[in-house]
């Protein structure tokens, strides 16, 4: 399977002190994604113009001459490149960047047992991210069950946008859910993040019915779910389920994702929505509401 990042020593991604493995692909495109190299499912260049020397050490490297250098730096002949690598592996200055490295089970396993020491210390564990983890149920499942027979903790998290039995059986076999939970209407929901929420709701509730345990976040945007009828909305829906935490964690919009846009050459919320990062009037709104409906909010997380 392809990662295209492994995170140590994370603590944001669950209980105690983590590894984070980032798989390739997502069913989703949110036009606010800021890990948009994890979107697509195959190998991508990104290139960070201002860390360019102009050297040309990667134009002579290239075995396809799909590389030159102009005024606005280093442009790369796509139907040329082959995403070999071998541009990031002679760049002095680390300007280029292969988004997507094959793993074999075997070899991630390795790498989750490197921390397993800080695992055991901190009551921490393994948490698999993307893009949408549950494109890869075969891997993922198998990961699963091996972390599962050492004692590691297993966290997967996911959009919920997958079939019913597909997260069924990953409940089966990991101990939290991470949920982002981003637009109660679906057409909304569609227009912002490219696919409808009925599923996402359908499985949230299937997990939390199952007594499953579930961390929920919800990233608050002004212009696309902040305002006072998607939150309560959201509230009324989440009030509704058998759910242990009742706590959300509300993440507040930032734009780290424009900048990988640019190196991967891609565009930054093409349909130009407008949105914002909420302002404190706001996310007291929404924390006031969710406190009516006798859930806990915390900012960030």
């Amino acid at each position: 399977m392809l990662v295209f990042d492994i995170k140590r020593y994370a603590i944001n991604d669950g209980p105690g002190i983590r590894i984070t493995i980032f798989m390739k692909g997502c069913p989703l495109s949110c036009v606010w994604c800021h890990n948009p190299e994890g979107l697509s499912s195959r190998k991508e260049k990104l290139y960070t113009k201002k860390k360019c020397i102009g050297c040309q050490t990667c134009v002579k490297a290239c075995p396809e001459q799909a590389l030159t250098l102009t005024p606005d730096g280093i442009v790369t002949d796509r139907t040329r490149c082959t995403l070999c690598g071998t541009c990031a592996e002679v760049c002095p200055a680390l300007a280029m960047e292969i988004s997507g490295t094959e793993y074999s089970t075997d070899a991630l396993m390795k790498e989750i047992e490197k921390e397993t020491v800080f695992m055991d210390r901190s009551e921490g564990g393994v948490t698999f991210c993307g893009g949408e983890p549950l494109l890869h149920p075969e891997p993922l499942l198998e990961l699963l069950r091996r972390c599962g027979e050492q004692g590691i903790h297993r966290a997967v998290d996911t959009t919920l946008f997958a079939r019913p039995e597909v997260v069924r059986e990953v409940m089966d076999n990991c101990e939290l859910f991470l949920v982002d939970l981003k637009q109660m209407d679906s057409a909304k929901h569609k227009h912002f993040c490219g696919v409808p929420n009925e599923p996402i709701l359908a499985n949230l509730r299937m997990i939390a019915e199952a007594g499953h345990d579930f961390y929920l976040r919800i990233p608050l945007i002004e212009g696309v779910n902040a305002d006072e009828e998607n939150i309560t909305r959201s509230a009324e829906f989440l009030a509704s389920l058998p759910w242990k935490h009742r706590t959300v964690n509300l993440l507040l919009y930032h734009d780290i994702g424009k900048g990988k846009h640019e190196k991967l050459g891609t565009i930054y919320n093409p349909g130009h929505c407008a949105f914002a990062t909420p302002s404190d009037e706001t996310v007291e709104r929404c924390r006031g509401i969710f406190a009516g409906y006798g859930i806990e909010t915390v900012i960030g997380g």
